[in-house]
């Protein structure tokens, strides 16, 4: 009964690992990971860096807003992040005129600090270790549906529980290793989050679209929030009252530099890696997934930066709903080149043939293992017209025709509307309706009244939809609201968009049973597969896919060689910025007229490096993915020494097979964040209360 629970006790205890690949947890640092980091240059002990019983660096990072990592870096709160990680706070706080994207902001007392409406931070308070509590009365021979149900009655429980034991706290306990272990984390949620600085874009996106994903990299990727508190230093809702938040723990700032092989590690939330991932899914993302995503999103993007570059009010409301469209989108080009260049999917067929050698050899056929790579390979194959279908209607109208949005619970109305352009949303409609016909047998029901009533023209049909809709303005819909209940009913009843809103629902719901199904098969066999390789090879050190937890990796500051014939360096500096103005594309490489300035006065202060240059950015051969965006870059001293906000074009591939040679983090170096605080942007009085060494 207890087969998974013995076998996940050895992992946790198993040999050292390797220090460029691996999200490790902070729990097991001290069996799994302490020596070898001390090999590799760190001069911290694993309670230095996680204390289930004292303060330790833990507790100066933080989740900040739904998907990126920040550090507190002062006794009053302070949080350092990215930039793109702050853009949507930015966003909402911007008008054509306050352009803080474009323009920059800085507060020069605490003052003057912006409220950050729906932004908030969260502290990891505890970790617990669950897996007895969740999976030890689930058998060995469960079925995937057996196995859920237990394991869902048993996480209830436990939530309960520890609510109970914790209060004023949120509770979540995820999984790991495919549904083989599981930890419970205790976070406390601030969300009083003030905007404090922000560079304008020209610095803080600098390189744009082209730069992303590439090295050399010149952009100064950060920005600064507050977290404020009530007088009792606990969460409170936004007030007037309420200040700055006392920090247990926060990061000391380093002033010392970087060399080439200097020991790095990187504390964060790494949102989602696929390391167990195979040849059949790999098929999958290549031939549907990755082309629908990079086709759709492209049409769209076309057409939103058109419009965005024509109309300044137009930039400001799209522009982070741009950005985090593209950022997934190249991703998605990313990884399809680089699965292909470097031969990933022919190294998973070579690891699942010695699997399944070793599964029929010394594995019975009710514990399951021998069955996990047939049962994965089914689901990728059984519903995939369904799933494909599926997300083409989330990627071409869920998520790029808004009309729909009010309708589907959106939590703010006004802010909705305040980012929101009827007559490019309809534009983008027009695309999208033609798009889905073209590429698509299953259609949603909608297009039976195109046909019938507009002569099969979907241009005709998108232009009578935005022409009767009561949902393109805020005053209209706002009028729907103030109805009584009767008349609200009505209204959305005989709403255009809602009868395209139910076909795709309709839909949705006809495709879903066979893509259950499907996932359901494949949930037994990941779990069954990622099990079965432990077993096989207990030897080894293996981590968890990302999940959005708090985790550690470490490594060394390094250069790589891309190509025969080409080595790139390991650090750029402000020179490289100077250089890569481009009138051409002012939206990317524009370089403000102050930092040219400074440029030219070589007036560097303290940050400039030993060649007396203004470092930028640099490289670590960490192991990261999305949402360790803003993570802290630490040294040795577990000192701060940058912000993490890139991967490497060259290595897309690696949130399914790691790269060692190749994969790279990109850094924004401290230093460079400090003199844009001081020296650009005249806000030296944050740094009073930073510990600068």
């Amino acid at each position: 009964m207890k087969k998974l629970l013995t076998l996940l006790a050895l992992v946790s205890i198993s040999l050292t690992a390797v220090a460029d690949e691996g999200m490790w947890l902070l729990p097991y640092i001290k069996k799994m990971n302490s020596k070898d980091m001390k090999k590799h240059g760190c001069k911290l002990s694993a309670e230095d860096i996680y204390s289930a019983n004292k303060s330790s660096l833990k507790d100066a990072i933080v989740i900040f807003g739904g998907g990126c990592t920040g550090e507190i870096v002062s006794p009053d709160g302070l949080i350092f992040t990215n930039h793109h990680c702050g853009y949507g706070a930015i966003q909402k706080l911007s008008s054509v005129e306050h352009d803080y994207l474009a323009d920059g902001f800085w507060a020069m007392n605490n003052s003057e600090e912006l409220p950050a409406e729906g932004l908030s931070v969260r502290f990891v308070r505890h970790i617990f270790d669950v897996t007895a509590d969740i999976m030890g009365n689930v058998p060995s021979t469960a079925s995937q549906q057996e196995y859920e149900q237990i394991v869902g009655e048993n996480k209830k429980a436990l939530i309960a529980k520890l609510e109970a034991e914790h209060p004023n706290m949120q509770i979540i306990i995820p999984s790991f290793f495919g549904g083989n272990q599981f930890f419970a984390f205790v976070h406390e949620v601030y969300t009083d989050i003030r905007l404090v600085g922000t560079p304008p874009s020209s610095i803080g996106k600098f390189g744009g679209d082209t730069d992303n994903w590439m090295w050399p990299r010149h952009t100064g990727d950060f920005s600064i929030f507050r977290v404020y508190a009530g007088k009792d230093n606990r969460p409170a809702a936004y007030s007037e009252e309420n200040v700055p938040y006392k920090a247990e723990k926060w990061l000391d700032i380093s002033l010392d530099g970087i060399e080439e092989g200097d020991f790095g590690m990187i504390m964060g939330f790494p949102g989602s890696t696929e390391r167990y991932k195979t040849s059949y899914e790999i098929d999958y993302m290549l031939e549907v997934e990755n082309p629908q995503r990079i086709y759709i999103r492209g049409e769209r993007q076309a057409i939103l930066r058109e419009r965005m570059d024509a109309d300044q009010a137009i930039r400001i409301k799209y522009d982070a709903k741009f950005a985090s469209s593209a950022n997934y989108w190249k991703n998605s080009i990313g990884m399809s080149r680089g699965v292909e260049k470097l031969n990933v999917k022919a190294k998973k067929q070579a690891q699942e043939a010695a699997y399944q050698q070793w599964a029929e050899a010394n594995t019975l056929p009710e514990e399951g293992y021998i069955k996990a790579l047939q049962l994965i390979a089914e689901s990728q194959s059984e519903a995939k017209r369904e799933s494909a279908t599926i997300q083409y209607l989330s990627e071409a109208f869920m998520q790029s025709v808004e009309l729909m949005a009010p309708l589907f619970g959106q939590n703010d109305i006004e802010r909705f509307y305040k980012d929101y352009d009827a007559d490019t949303d309809r534009a983008v409609a027009k695309r999208m309706f033609t798009i889905y016909r073209e590429n698509n047998e299953l259609l949603p029901s909608i297009y039976e009244k195109i046909d019938a009533e507009f002569g099969g023209n979907s241009d005709a049909y998108v232009d009578w939809l935005y022409d009767n809709s009561n949902l393109t303005t805020y005053e209209k819909f706002s009028a729907i609201l103030a109805l009584d209940k009767e008349g609200r009913e009505e209204a959305f009843n005989n709403e255009p968009a809602s009868e395209l809103a139910n076909s795709i629902i309709e839909l949705y719901r006809q495709l879903m049973p066979a893509v259950m199904a499907s996932n359901n098969k494949f949930a037994e066999g990941h779990r069954l597969y990622i099990a079965g390789l432990m077993k096989m090879q207990p030897e080894k050190a293996w981590a968890s896919d990302a999940n959005f937890t708090l985790r550690l990796t470490y490594g060394n500051i390094l250069p790589y060689s891309p190509a025969d014939g080409i080595v790139y360096n390991y650090y750029t500096t402000l020179d490289g910025v100077i250089a890569k103005e481009n009138p051409a594309n002012p939206v990317e490489f524009t370089v403000p007229e102050r930092l040219k300035e400074l440029h030219a006065a070589k007036d560097y202060g303290r940050y400039a490096d030993k060649n007396g240059d203004l470092p930028v950015a640099y490289l670590l051969n960490c192991d990261i993915t999305g949402g360790n965006s803003g993570s802290p870059i630490m040294n040795d001293k577990g000192q701060l020494i940058g912000l993490a906000f890139d991967g490497n074009w060259e290595a897309m591939s690696g949130d399914i097979a790691f790269e060692p040679e190749l994969q790279r983090t990109i850094c924004v170096d401290v230093r460079y964040v400090l003199f844009i605080i001081e020296k650009y942007a005249g806000a030296g009085w944050l740094l009073n209360e930073m510990t600068i060494k």
